[in-house]
């Protein structure tokens, strides 16, 4: 699974005092866990789009690399519950 960058498509982050708000913490709430091609002569960066089209600009890198885990899901277990379903299509006929 080289060249893949696994991306996360954040939630807008929480203001402080916000009622009903928990305690901030430094990790960014992940709303949807994306597969995206490394960008050209990369293979950290994502390239332009992720696999289900989506747009990377405003996407955090993982820091999870698949092919640094031959054999685990591409997207690692951390976030297994809020994967991109079109995504992991892709992912599967690789």
């Amino acid at each position: 699974m080289s060249g893949i960058v696994v991306v996360y498509e954040l939630d807008r982050p929480m203001t402080a005092g916000a009622v009903g708000g928990g305690a901030r913490t430094d990790e960014p709430p992940v709303r949807r866990v994306h597969a995206a091609p490394a960008a050209p002569g990369t293979t950290a960066s994502p390239g332009p789009r992720t696999f289900c089209g989506k747009d990377t600009f405003a996407m955090e890198a993982a820091s999870w690399t698949p092919s640094e885990h031959p054999g685990a899901p591409w997207c690692g277990s951390r976030y297994a519950d809020r994967v991109c379903g079109d995504c992991d299509t892709a992912m599967e006929e690789d």
